[in-house]
Order: C-alpha cells, then structure tokens, then sequence
C-alpha cells in the first residue's frame, strides 16, 4: 500500500489507497442436511486518486502491480467526475469494538452441529419443515492510507445463523424464518427456534380478510420488508442531490408522527456494520436522520457532502473493493410506548405483516410500497386467528408514518443492519383474492 501510494503521489495532487482482506466460512445445509462447507480468502486493493481536478479510480484483487494499479487509475481519471473534496487528514478514531477473536476459533464442526441442532429443534415441532441453513464466519481486516497522511486499520468478526423454513400442504406453501448476527460467535440457537416454533404456531390455521383499508402492524421483520428501503433511500445524500428524495426540503418539518425517531448508527459495539471509521477514514458518529418526526440529517460520503455543501457524515462506504457510496451502517428506529399484545388487542380487523415479498416494485423514491404478504397474520376482536394467503398490502410511507397508532416498546435486531420495534399504522390498502 505505501508502495502505490508513493507512487500515485507523483502523478496525482491526492491519492487514497484502501485495502480490505477476509476470510470467510459457509456451512450450507439445503433440505435439512449439511450441503457445503468451504473456505474463502482475498485480498483487494483499491486506489483513488484526483488528477488535474477530476477522480481516477482502479481496483485489483490478489498480487498487485504498484505501477500498473497507477497507471489505470490515472487512465480514468481522465473521463472522471470532477472531485469536490480533499481526503482527510489524519485523525482520532472511536475505540468501536467490532472485533472478537473467539469467531476465529470456531470450527466446523462447532458450525455444523449449531446448525444440525437448529434444524432438530424447528423439525421437533414440524417434522415435515423442509429447511435451509446458512452459518457465516468471517474475518476482515480493512486498512486505509491517503496522500494527507491519514491512516486508519481495523478488524472486524462477523457470525451470523440464517435458517428458513418451508411448509408444504397441497397447494399450500408456508414460509418461516429467523436470522441473527453479529461480531461475536453465535453458540445458543434456542431463541431462533423458538421464534419459529411460534410462527408455525400462529399459521396452524388459516383466515381470510376483507379487500379494503385496514390496521396493520409491522413486526421488526415486517418494518425492514416492508418501510425501510424508501425510507433509506430518501435519506440518502445522493439521491437528494439528483432532487429526487421528497425529504429534500423537507428538514425541520413534521413529516412524521412525533413518536417516529432514526438514526443511523455505526457506534454500536459488536454490531456486523459497526466501525470505527468508514471506507474515506472520516470517523464514525451516530447520525441523527429523523427526530420525533422531523428529517434531521441525510447520510453523506465525502463527494457527495462536498456538492451539499455539508460534511461528510462518515458514510461512506464500498462493495467490496468499489467506488464509495452514501450508504447507511446500523439504522435504529426508537422504541416507544406500546406493547405488542395491546396492538393486537386494540384491533377489531386488521393484519400482522412479519415479512413483504417484492415491497420495493412500485414508486419507491416517491415512498410507495405494494407486497404480497409472504408471512401474516388476521386479527379480530383483538386476537390473532391466523395466518392469511394471496394478500397484498399496500401503501405510502409519509402517509403511513404520518399516521401511526403506536410504536412498540420493544426493539429486536433484524440482521446486523436494523434495530426496530412494531409499528401500529392506521390503514393501509389490502387486497386478497376472492
């Protein structure tokens, strides 16, 4: 890295040379029993660099060539955007712990019993559950250096467990699932599988709605499928340079319910996306995006703060080893006052939404969501009476949003990236066959 850089300092007033290696371990289990286990490790090396006022950019995985690494970058930057910014200097970073070096030490066979266990205890309750499993353990080490002196490394531990299930009755398919994450090992599978466990539970039987407008709550799940990609998009600090975000001019004004707050939030020990800087080495913070129902913030990297006007807000994060984007870390939608059995028991007729299949087809950047209900539940007079078939739910998030019931009291991690609660919308459009 220091070879490239010394080297694209020559020919480029700036220059960033980034590095991320991994290694990562899949144990796949398809149709309940164990499919592959394998290995992976790379090493990818990105350099960026501004010449004559405009970006370079060239990327190479494996044995690199300090000087060939160079000259393609220095080749597009010829044809590249203008660059609106200058690389940080060097700075002080957050003592963010994202890393433990017990997921290193977890062997296969400890993966492959954690999922022979899981799979055991789901089947325990429905011997005819076709299941797939997926368990991750990763390391990656990420390393930045850039022509202001900056300089910035860190590891990161990744352990996830991933299972879903399928429920097979004539023509009738059932889907339930359940996913943890984070950067410590994952040894107890007890609370995934109790998790499904109650979903097969809620869809022993089946019911019918109405086509009409209705109550809906969304569960942690159902808020991530369903709410959070027009959302994300909306706060995102490119798409509001394009004027195309409807949050643009819209800081400071209720556009929410009051009790609706987000932020984004890279801090959080031991989170899969938390870091101490992101991928430019601008330290991270948490970014406060909507607060008791007013647009706060939007997410920038360093390009696109420096056209605002703004900062960066220490989003700026790659793919691999690409050009960095605004992209969000760890969002976190605060709890309210509600418990989820009280939403339930306030409804006369409405829906429980725990996951949206295809939400984002519609006018996403205008906040429109349409979905088949993959996995839902009915209510009446105040009960869950079970699970619904061939039904969409649709809607608009700033009118959805706007018009909350209630928030949960309780927040749950869905993956590593979203900490929400449920959320109790007045009425949202739903549609069934027949």
């Amino acid at each position: 890295m220091e070879e490239i850089l010394k080297r694209a300092k020559r020919v480029a007033s700036e220059a960033e040379v980034y590095e991320v290696s991994y290694e990562e371990t899949p144990v796949v289990f398809e149709a309940n029993r164990l499919k592959q286990l394998q290995t992976s490790q790379g090493t990818t090396v990105a350099l960026r660099l501004i010449r004559e006022g405009r970006l370079g950019f060239a990327t190479a995985s494996g044995e690199v060539d300090p000087q060939k690494l160079v000259d393609m970058a220095v080749e597009t930057s010829r044809f590249g955007t203008p660059a609106r910014f200058r690389f940080p200097d060097p700075d002080a970073y957050p003592p963010i712990e994202v890393w433990d070096a017990e997921v290193e030490k977890v062997s296969l066979e400890a993966m492959t019993g954690l999922g022979e266990s899981l799979i055991a205890q789901v089947r325990g309750h429905a011997p005819e559950l076709v299941c797939q499993c997926h368990i991750i353990r990763a390391v990656a080490t990420r390393r930045l250096l850039n022509s202001q002196g900056g300089h910035a490394v860190y590891k990161r531990s990744v352990f996830s467990v991933e299972l879903t299930g399928t429920l097979v009755r004539d023509t009738d398919m059932l889907f339930v699932s359940d996913v943890q994450s984070s950067c410590h090992p994952i040894q107890e599978v007890a609370g995934m599988a109790q998790t499904i466990r109650e979903q097969l539970e809620l869809s022993r039987r089946q019911a019918r709605v109405s086509s009409g407008q209705m109550p809906v709550i969304f569960t942690p799940r159902g808020v991530a499928s369903a709410l959070i990609m027009p959302l994300t998009l909306a706060i995102n600090g490119k798409v509001v340079l394009q004027g195309a975000s409807p949050l643009a001019n819209r800081l400071g004004e209720v556009v929410f319910d009051e009790r609706l707050s987000l932020r984004d939030d890279a801090t959080i020990p031991f989170r899969p996306h938390s870091r101490p800087c992101d991928d430019e080495g601008t330290p991270s913070r948490p970014i406060v995006l909507v607060e008791r129902g007013m647009p706060a913030g939007f997410l920038y990297d360093l390009q696109t703060a420096a056209q605002a006007g703004a900062s960066s807000t220490g989003s700026g994060l790659r793919s691999g080893g690409g050009m960095p984007s605004p992209s969000a870390s760890a969002l976190v939608l605060e709890e309210g006052e509600a418990g989820f059995h009280d939403m339930v028991r306030d409804m006369k007729e409405g829906l429980v939404v725990e996951q949206l299949m295809g939400a984002g087809q519609g006018n996403v950047l205008g906040g429109e969501f349409s979905g088949n209900v993959l996995l839902g539940y009915k209510v009446e007079r105040g009960e869950i009476v079970g699970r619904v078939k061939d039904t969409m739910v649709s809607g608009n998030i700033y009118k959805a949003l706007r018009e909350i019931i209630a928030v949960g009291d309780r927040a749950s991690w869905v993956g590593g990236a979203l900490l929400a609660p449920h959320i109790y919308c007045a009425r949202l459009a739903v549609a069934t066959k027949g």
